[in-house]
């Protein structure tokens, strides 16, 4: 087993083999502690393994290469990595780690790559042999990782009453005296620098805003039968997206099917190395939806959908789903993909003037190559004038939770993506994923000379069918 050589005065922008990202041999210690049976890289199909050219094309879509100029915090750099791990040419250890959990993960490499590289597969189960192996272990992080993970990210009522206690703290004034006596500097470090940025809870979840079944008025047979995705944090903080989405389906002649309490899709699971719970969360999810009775189920969550489309690879060895996921697979929708596939109907009506700028989610544009259908929807509604936002497909440093496990290379990412907001001059940001909503929410407000507001695209759209409705009567 070896460790990686530090940066000294390699050439990064050149190509390396693994080896020559390597120094001396660790212990026999260090290499017994390593040793796990499970060895999630090296069964592979090696044909995912081998894929990368080394071309170098990912160089400039990679926001950890382009902070350090390091070839191993680049795709490619990765890739060697991980192939060296299946070859049995390097151990799982600590720096191998961090380095797999330095990457956002944000996917703008597989945009750029012209071999069509699954870094997804490779990424996620990279993490999912350092989760096995321990070699990031500590109590702090088996505790955080087995309370959200396992706890309240698999758990929808647990998640729900954590929900529930965090909106009365906010909205009994509690939090604000907290703050306003500065108790907050009695928490951890680590906690006192993300507590500014709690997001706000909304008084109503999704179950509460949306019936099981909707149905279009006017009398007309519905066009389509839609399952509706309400999600985790999606459903807590941003449930009256959940009700837009919900309307602007109805107003296109979708009948709208919502199961109660779905919970977390597994994403969350999957992107940090805990491919079995993943599993869980989606056989809990395709249970929800009677699939053959819907023409499609829809998200609103970019990264969530990003992950939904991909089930049938998830549970392909498991006979029991393994057919409805492929099901599922075919069904799965982004809202603005849905739309736009639809024929969606452009709101009628003047409309009130505004300046409207597109950040685009990595795992929208990216994860499920979703880049024109947002820009459509946009421009259909009276009023709005599009401006493009420089960078538009840049991450914003959320990236999952990524802004709490690497907050200064996020914040780098955050301030720059705020930047280019206050040079397009608008007056709003749509962005569609709810990471993404509260990172460059929380960046305009710590810029402060930054006015504009979040919006979800589907939001604005269900406002301008609102407004028609309102000039109708």
């Amino acid at each position: 087993m070896r460790n990686f050589r530090k940066p000294g005065d390699l050439d990064w922008n050149a190509v390396y083999s693994p080896k020559d990202l390597i120094e001396e041999p660790i212990s026999e210690n260090q290499r017994k502690s390593a040793v796990h049976s499970v060895r999630f890289l090296s069964d592979l199909d090696y044909s995912v393994v081998q894929q990368c050219m080394h071309c170098g094309m990912c160089l400039p879509s990679c926001p950890t290469y382009l902070e350090t100029k390091r070839e191993r915090n680049s795709p490619r750099g990765r890739i060697s990595l991980m192939r060296a791990v299946a070859d049995g040419e390097l151990e799982v250890t600590r720096e191998f780690g961090e380095e797999m959990y330095y990457c956002l993960g944000c996917l703008a490499c597989t945009t750029a790559c012209p071999a069509g590289v699954n870094y997804p597969e490779l990424f996620e189960n990279a993490r999912a042999e350092i989760e096995a192996r321990g070699v990031l272990s500590s109590p702090r992080r088996r505790f955080w990782r087995w309370l959200t993970l396992r706890q309240l990210f698999a758990k929808p009522w647990m998640l729900r009453l954590a929900g529930r206690l965090l909106w009365l703290y906010q909205a009994s004034g509690a939090c604000a005296a907290v703050r306003a006596l500065r108790l907050t500097r009695l928490l951890p470090k680590n906690l006192r620098d993300l507590e500014p940025s709690t997001p706000r809870v909304k008084r109503h979840f999704s179950d509460a805003l949306i019936a099981p079944v909707e149905s279009p008025g006017g009398g007309n047979p519905p066009r389509y039968r839609v399952g509706l995705l309400t999600g985790c944090v999606q459903d807590l903080v941003f449930s009256d997206i959940n009700r837009d989405t919900a309307d602007a389906l109805l107003a296109n002649g979708c009948e709208v099917v919502t199961p109660r309490s779905q919970g977390c899709c597994g994403s969350l699971h999957a992107h940090n190395g805990d491919l079995h719970q993943a599993r869980v969360q989606a056989r809990h999810l395709i249970d929800a939806f009677d699939l053959d009775a819907l023409d499609a189920v829809v998200t609103n969550a970019a990264g969530c959908g990003s992950h939904l489309k991909h089930f049938a690879h998830l549970l392909a060895e498991d006979a029991a789903y393994a057919d409805r996921a492929r099901v599922w697979d075919a069904k799965a929708r982004d809202i603005s993909e849905w739309l736009v596939e639809i024929g969606f109907r452009r709101p009628g009506g003047g409309g009130e003037r505004c300046r409207v700028t597109y950040h685009e989610a990595c795992h929208l544009c990216h994860g499920q190559g979703i880049s024109v259908q947002p820009r459509e929807i946009l421009r259909a509604i009276p009023g709005i004038e599009l401006i493009e936002l420089r960078d538009a497909t840049h991450c914003c440093g959320s990236a999952g939770i990524y802004n709490i496990t690497q907050p200064e290379q996020a914040g780098k990412l955050q301030r720059e993506k705020v930047s280019n907001i206050v040079d397009a001059g608008a007056s709003v940001v749509a962005t569609a994923n709810p990471g993404c909503h509260l990172q460059v929410e929380n960046g305009l407000a710590a810029a402060r000379s930054a006015p504009a507001i979040v919006s979800h695209p589907v939001s604005l759209l269900a406002r301008a069918y609102r407004d028609e409705d309102e000039e109708r009567a």
